[in-house]
């Protein structure tokens, strides 16, 4: 049996937030992790990792709210 065409968008919708949420998080960590790597004053910025973990944390919730409410 084939999914129906709702099925298939609720499929895309979960697909596009997943890569949404990977573009955002990649964006994100991908700088902090530099700086914290490479000069002296990025240790500072592991104070604000647990914010920026929770934040995308949060994004990732309404994400998937946004691609599970029904069409």
């Amino acid at each position: 049996m084939r999914p129906s065409w709702i099925q298939s968008f609720s499929r895309s919708r979960l697909c596009l937030a997943l890569a949404g949420w990977l573009v955002c998080a990649v964006a994100v960590m991908l700088p902090l992790v530099w700086l914290i790597n490479n000069r002296d004053w990025g240790i500072a910025l592991m104070l604000i990792m647990p914010a920026v973990v929770y934040g995308l944390m949060r994004l990732a919730r309404r994400l998937e709210h946004w691609a599970r409410v029904p069409a």
